[in-house]
């Protein structure tokens, strides 16, 4: 089968060479084998090839974290062959496996592309929004970077629950499409004084809740209402931030973390939880996943991760393995 298999740390996704005659994984007792039909592509599968990612795979591994496929062979009774499902794994291969614990059936009417996205992205979101920000119908809620992979699923997310979204990006193409997914203001996070048209839009509110994956958590302390919280989701600028303390102090507000990938091991009972709200929101229509024009595929994906890693895509990225037919 054709793989990419990395054996040493590489310099970028440019050193990513795709292997024709790499051996199929068998499952384990707990696993099953999946046919992948289309791969979600995340700024963290750079960092994986070049040893930066918190998860350092023994060599020789096969890259990738999120993927959508169907079922050739199961060691569990809850998958049986042929069933379409997505997950985590490493996913940059035509067929891998996964554990069990990892992957879940696809929601009704999502097309593979659609469905190879949500297994990191929208339960972040979602557990940022609902269980850590405890975010509710009539706030304002501001979603930096909100054209992107998790920005894109907490704009949706947030219109569902009954917000008024504030989106930040950094052009006006990215702000287009965060208006086109449900966000009600649109402001350049590149302006200087956006703090200020957030006040504007809120009326001197400011934000009751909002929501970081960039790293804009001093500045955003400026612009959060009185009992606001702000989440931390992650560091796109790739830097860590001092903060001023004496505004938590004064403005009552908590900075919250949002670890997703932990609940795993400290939370498991609310995992079933934040994927039922999904499944309810996906299969309602009321959200709905939303992709980056270009598709690529199992031999263009360093092509994507550069993309991704520049800064040219937006919502979620992705690449199709093989021929289906796609809904798209």
């Amino acid at each position: 089968m054709k793989a990419y298999v990395v054996n040493q740390w590489l310099k970028g996704p440019d050193d990513l060479v795709l292997s024709t005659n790499v051996p199929e994984p068998e499952p384990k007792k707990g696993e099953v084998q999946i046919e992948v039909k289309a791969i979600g592509l995340n700024f963290f599968d750079t960092l994986m090839i070049q040893g930066r990612y918190q998860i350092k795979p023994p060599f020789p591994f096969v890259p990738g974290g999120e993927l959508a496929g169907i079922v050739k062979k199961s060691t569990v009774p809850e998958y049986k062959a042929g069933d379409r499902v997505f997950g985590s794994g490493f996913a940059f291969a035509e067929v891998i496996t996964a554990e069990a614990s990892k992957i879940l059936p696809m929601p009704k009417n999502f097309s593979f592309e659609e469905a190879a996205g949500l297994f990191i992205t929208w339960p972040t979101s979602y557990a940022a929004l609902v269980l850590r920000a405890q975010l509710k119908a009539g706030e304002y809620c501001l979603v930096h970077a909100a054209a992107g992979g998790v920005g894109i699923a907490a704009v949706q997310i947030a219109k569902a629950l009954g917000a008024k979204v504030i989106a930040t990006a950094g052009s006006a193409e990215k702000l287009e499409i965060a208006k086109k997914y449900g966000a009600d203001y649109a402001i350049n996070y590149r302006d200087k004084d956006w703090v200020e048209q957030v006040k504007k839009v809120t009326n001197g509110h400011g934000a009751d809740v909002i929501y970081d994956p960039v790293g804009l958590i001093e500045q955003s302390t400026k612009a959060v209402a009185w009992n606001g919280r702000i989440l931390v989701v992650g560091f796109a600028k790739g830097t860590f931030e001092k903060l001023p303390t004496n505004r938590i102090l004064l403005k009552n507000i908590s900075i919250v973390g949002v670890h997703w990938g932990a609940y795993t091991k400290n939370e498991p009972e609310r995992i079933p939880e934040v994927w039922k709200g999904l499944f309810d929101l996906f299969e309602s229509g009321r959200v709905k996943p939303a992709l980056y024009e270009k598709i690529y595929t199992l031999a263009t994906i360093p092509q994507g991760l550069n993309a991704i890693n520049n800064r040219e895509t937006y919502a979620k990225a992705v690449a199709t393995v093989g021929g289906h037919d796609s809904k798209i």
